[in-house]
């Protein structure tokens, strides 16, 4: 099962994170349909049972479970796309715009459950679909990018890393997507670069 990491505080801007560095292909961590479902269960998207049949769908269904994965990726592109563009200030495409709307018309409405403690809100019940793992992450962008969090979508300032994150930090001046990884070895560049210069 592939690891995959869940800490830019968006569901949309993790499956953005799937590929770091989007200059070299080795670093995309989605290659087919089962790694977008391991994807989708570390999410929450769904659960092991919900995984299992999926996957067996899948597996029956060869040629529609490629083109889901590769709406996945034109996805994953088109969330990268029109954050990183807001992450800049600057105004999203128009083609960016267009086509996540086209993902959006694919989503059924979901509906208010009110059996628990409080009332949310629950996909439609029905048979297994491939492009359900996909449903959450469409409504997740479109909300992202209507909300005030817009403001806070930042990209990773490490060369080598593309991934965006929302910046809840005091100042709002965060610039690394993690200060374990990428804010340490961008640290230690700048001191050897200091050091190097010295010598």
């Amino acid at each position: 099962m592939t690891e995959f990491e869940y800490s830019s505080g968006s569901l949309c801007l993790d499956l953005a994170n799937t590929w770091e560095d989007r200059s070299d292909p080795a670093s995309d961590r989605l290659e087919d349909y089962n790694d977008l479902l391991d994807w989708a269960q570390g999410a929450g998207l769904v659960g092991e049972r919900e995984r299992a049949e999926l996957g067996k769908l899948a597996h029956r269904e060869p040629n529609k479970s490629l083109g889901v994965f590769r709406g996945a990726l034109d996805l994953r592109d088109t969330v990268f796309q029109l954050c990183s563009t807001t992450a800049t200030g600057e105004k999203p495409s128009p083609r960016d715009v267009a086509r996540l709307n086209t993902f959006l018309q694919t989503v059924p409405k979901q509906q208010l459950c009110c059996g628990g403690e409080c009332c949310e809100w629950e996909w439609p019940a029905g048979k297994p679909d491939l492009r359900q793992v996909l449903w959450p992450v469409i409504q997740d962008a479109a909300d992202l990018l209507t909300s005030p969090d817009a403001a806070r979508i930042r990209e990773c300032g490490a060369p080598d890393c593309n991934w965006l994150f929302l910046d809840h930090s005091r100042g709002g001046r965060r610039k690394w997507c993690d200060m374990i990884t990428c804010g340490n070895r961008a640290k230690a560049r700048r001191y050897y670069e200091r050091h190097r210069r010295n010598l």
